[in-house]
């Protein structure tokens, strides 16, 4: 067949749609697997199912609350401010970083914030890298476009530390695997997405490297738990090294790996639950045993969700078909590199176009390269490494940072520093931004009244090509910044709100960003 163009992948829909299907099927099949077992610290040796049945898995069910949130806002209207209301009104628990992060939601302190504050011990765990499978659906083989879904996601109850680095690398290998099946190319994408030193990618090395070495899977396994130990368990970075203990030491096959990745303990349906969805989507149902399939059936057993209004999906089929109807809406061709407005202009080459037909899958144009490198991940680094404790809010032509240099709490009198990131977004041109802060009464903030942004600080360049001596001359390139210190009056109350209320001249749409702090 000759091609319509060549730097499109065709993928044929027959076969797209049983591999999405796989992937929900194999998800239910680790978590079933893995759940009577979870929270062993020992490395364990079982063979099989452990119950008469399904098991309900919160892996799972999460991420309908998300389906349901791109079908009723579509997906250019996803972001994790938007989530943030699905989760208050759609997800139950209340445990660790879900509950940290619902209880910082409820105060008004937003996302990433949200995820970062007051959450010193769960923000490392496992919750976000366990829900990414519905962005790596909604974009197969956009690997930067699930990534930067998986953000929105993952920083509302992870801010930007492991737990959110640990989904970023999940959701772009299981974006990649529906083209891309040798799970060492998977490994090596997902890497390309997070950063080098975190402790995320420090697992990922240690697991490939005992591999590499011809270490037995259970000695390579004890090298992760030592490596973690001062984290803890039920921790990102250990468990995201039994995932890849798993991918690398089951080779391929469906039983051995998802196995593999329960025996080595700790958070085992999550580990189990995402090794079966990821060789779901590298080779579709007929590679997933028939007896397992058989066992653990189409349904799909909740037990997060709450408050819903209409059905939800209720099996593995179902939800495919949701996904399918959306993939013409997520998978659109853009009319320009700018579009959506979050991926730098020369960033765009990290994804190929992607076309779903009727003829037989085509990827003569794919080139892995292509799939490699951070993109947006790159901004989210270079804002981590100031302040994670950050604000971020966004309209048509601004991309606005707040960042405090400590919690958001403070006692009588007291002060609390922090400052301003702006960068221009999708309209470019010299801009200048008024500051106007709306206090409680007794309260001040110092801070200069105006910031320039250059054309030069804009997130539409390609970083990559931004000039630069250092990572400090990148973030000077990306942003204009502002620094400012909040003056706390005698009085506070428990909860104290200020408003930084960001115009530009010649723009009617100004922003608005909400700083709840603590008394």
């Amino acid at each position: 067949m000759i091609r319509k163009n060549a730097d499109t992948i065709f993928l044929n829909n027959a076969r797209l749609q049983d591999k999405i299907e796989a992937c929900w099927l194999g998800k239910n099949i680790g978590g079933t697997l893995g759940a009577p077992i979870e929270g062993i610290r020992s490395i364990s040796d079982i063979t099989g199912f452990q119950t008469d049945g399904i098991m309900p898995n919160d892996d799972l069910d999460l991420q309908l609350v998300w389906l349901r949130a791109v079908d009723e806002m579509g997906i250019e209207g996803i972001n994790a401010q938007v989530l943030s209301e699905y989760w208050i009104s759609y997800v139950g628990p209340w445990w660790s970083e879900y509950g940290i992060g619902k209880r910082n939601l409820q105060q008004g302190i937003l996302p990433p914030m949200s995820g970062e504050a007051f959450n010193e011990t769960w923000k490392q765990s496992n919750g976000a890298w366990i829900r990414t499978e519905i962005w790596a659906c909604l974009f197969p083989a956009m690997p930067e476009h699930a990534v930067r879904y998986a953000f929105e996601d993952a920083c509302v109850d992870h801010g930007l530390s492991e737990g959110t680095w640990a989904a970023l690398f999940v959701a772009a290998m299981e974006s990649a695997a529906f083209v891309i099946s040798d799970m060492e190319t998977l490994i090596k994408i997902g890497l390309s997405k997070i950063p080098a030193d975190c402790h995320v990618a420090r697992s990922v090395n240690l697991a490939w490297e005992g591999y590499r070495k011809g270490l037995t899977w259970q000695e390579t396994r004890n090298r992760l738990v030592e490596d973690s130990k001062e984290i803890g368990w039920f921790q990102a970075p250990c468990n995201i090294g039994f995932l890849v203990v798993g991918l690398l030491y089951g080779e391929s096959d469906f039983r051995k790996t998802v196995l593999t990745a329960i025996n080595c303990g700790d958070d085992t349906d999550c580990t189990g639950a995402t090794a079966g969805s990821i060789l779901g989507i590298a080779y579709g149902t007929e590679h997933i045993p028939e007896e397992w399939r058989k066992f653990v059936g189409d349904e799909i057993k909740t037990i997060c969700i709450t408050g819903g209004h209409g059905e939800w999906p209720e099996s593995c089929t179902e939800v495919t078909k949701c996904i399918m109807n959306l993939l013409p809406t997520t998978m659109r061709p853009r009319m320009t590199k700018m579009s959506p407005d979050w991926m730098p202009v020369k960033d765009s080459h990290l994804d190929f176009p992607v076309t779903l037909y009727d003829g037989d899958d085509d990827l003569g144009c794919l080139d892995l390269q292509r799939f490699m490198g951070k993109g947006f991940t790159k901004t989210l680094e270079t804002v981590a490494s100031h302040s994670k404790l950050s604000i971020r809010q966004c309209n048509t032509y601004t991309e606005l940072w707040l960042e405090l240099d400590s919690e958001p709490r403070i006692t009588p009198g007291g002060e609390l520093s922090g400052r301003i990131l702006i960068a221009t977004r999708r309209m470019p041109g010299q801009k200048w931004y008024a500051l106007n802060w709306i206090c409680e009464e007794g309260w001040h903030v110092n801070c200069q009244k105006n910031v320039e942004a250059n054309v030069a600080n804009a997130m539409f360049w390609d970083v990559d090509c931004i000039p630069r001596k250092s990572e400090e001359d990148l973030f000077n390139n990306m942003f204009s910044t502002a620094e400012f210190v909040i003056h706390a009056g005698e009085n506070i109350k428990a909860r104290n709100r200020i408003l930084l209320e960001v115009t530009c001249v010649g723009r009617p749409t100004p922003l608005y960003v909400p700083v709840i702090i603590l008394g």
